[in-house]
């Protein structure tokens, strides 16, 4: 029996996928033909989900009139309808992704991506045990100058930041329980919300689950609804890298460990240290980021946010509980030993972000290296290889860098490049102004 069925009240559907920047892209379907959906699909150009940041075309891209902007076949997830608890009119989403006619994923979709690295691990007699952490800001957006907005209980406005102050939570409880109840009516497993280091920043924790699509599906769906539910308040909700120069950027970190067939953790050796295939995992990780940063950092934005000693690690090496450490290994009893994945950005592609990430992992264990030590102290004062440090770096490395080719199809690798160049180019020309408005709540 249809979801619709037994939902009466939604009055239209949104048929939509994930772009290479994660911009939602779809349609409005009218409730009573709907069922097309989920029978036959819908059909949008293989371009739609290779636009650029303002959804815009990509110059001379092969998607476009080499091939007469030809068609594919979008088909649902097995995510199901989720509702639309921002919209004012009852509204359900459909997740779909990209095939050819013939049945083939698109190899430009971004969460085909995903379900590839995936399969390279069900091959292995492994699953990933995904979960993330995503930071965003509350803005009222209202004037130029950027500001927290008034607390809807006291009417006041916080001048500084209150790291895991309970009234910041408190002040904001009416948008905090709707998000929650959002949450639950959607099937995002959202765990406990802090109050961050910035000026009205928030972090909410994903639950840990056997299912690395649908964490990319939840993250990508968590940031639709806090940017929606956020408006619906009469303020901005931004997972933007860093929306104020003087305060902490937001990041998307990543735990992960992974199960063999016997349901043990493979990253587990019964004490603290973990076991050879963490370390051989966490080699893998340190190897492919500097051709991964146009993943972890696809923005413009991105790099104000990669700056030494703003909460953000730019050195590349790993530690145990250390968060400086662009990989870190979290204390805790051995059952749970996981690595934390924490350079990438609020503003990533959930489902690319993990792809590196988890890819990366298994071609580390794959090569079976051995990662440099565990450093110890402040990563920011010790002499450490860095990341590209500019947009313009990491599109470069990302192109010439073969690491990348063992993570993502050669597809999507071109028409990123293609996406990253062209937005390259005509960010340049954008104001500080243009560019906020650009990334604020689009990202």
């Amino acid at each position: 029996m249809s979801w619709l069925h037994d939902n009466p009240h939604i009055h239209s559907v949104r048929a939509v996928a994930c772009d290479l920047n994660a911009q939602a892209r779809g349609k409005r379907v009218p409730r009573r033909f709907a069922h097309k959906l989920e029978d036959e699909g819908t059909r949008f150009p293989f371009s739609v989900l290779n636009l650029d940041i303002w959804g815009e075309d990509i110059e001379d891209s092969p998607l476009v009139f080499d091939t007469g902007d030809a068609d594919g076949i979008l088909l649902p997830t097995d995510r199901g309808y989720v509702p639309m608890p921002w919209l004012e009119t009852p509204t359900a989403l459909l997740p779909l992704w990209m095939f050819h006619d013939e049945g083939r994923p698109f190899a430009g979709d971004p969460r085909h991506a995903l379900n590839a690295v995936v399969a390279r691990y069900t091959a292995k007699g492994l699953t990933p045990v995904v979960a993330t952490e995503l930071e965003f800001y509350l803005i009222d957006d209202s004037r130029r100058v950027l500001r927290v907005p008034p607390s809807p209980r006291s009417g006041k406005r916080r001048a500084g930041a209150e790291t895991l102050a309970m009234r910041q939570l408190d002040a904001f409880d009416q948008f905090f329980t709707e998000l929650y109840d959002a949450c639950e009516a959607m099937d995002i497993p959202a765990d406990t919300a802090i109050s961050e280091a910035g000026l009205g920043q928030f972090e909410i924790n994903m639950m840990h689950q056997p299912d690395a699509l649908k964490a990319a599906d939840d993250a990508w769906l968590f940031k639709l609804l806090v940017r929606g539910l956020a408006r619906k308040h009469g303020f901005a909700a931004s997972f933007m890298a860093k929306p104020y120069p003087d305060y902490a950027g937001n990041g998307l970190h990543t735990h992960f460990s992974v199960l063999d067939q016997a349901g043990k953790n493979i990253f587990d050796d019964g004490g603290p240290k973990g076991t050879e295939t963490l370390r051989h995992a966490i080699a893998g990780l340190l190897a492919a980021t500097p051709a991964s940063m146009l993943i972890f950092a696809p923005h413009a934005n991105s790099y104000d946010r990669l700056v030494p000693g703003a909460h953000a690690p730019t050195g590349l090496a790993w530690a145990y509980e250390n968060r400086t450490a662009a990989i870190r290994v979290p204390s805790g009893p051995p059952v749970a030993r996981r690595i934390e994945h924490r350079i990438a950005g609020g503003d990533i592609n959930p489902y690319l972000m993990l792809a590196v990430v988890l890819g990366a992992a298994l071609a580390g264990i794959e090569d079976a290296n051995e990662p440099p030590a565990p450093i110890t102290g402040n990563a920011y004062a010790l002499d450490l290889p860095q990341t590209p440090e500019t947009w313009a770096e990491a599109i470069a490395r990302f192109e010439s860098d073969p690491w990348i080719k063992r993570l993502l199809p050669e597809g999507l690798i071109q028409n990123l490049l293609l996406t990253k160049k062209q937005e390259l180019t005509d960010v340049s020309e954008l104001t500080d102004a243009e560019r906020m408005d650009l990334y604020l709540d689009t990202v």
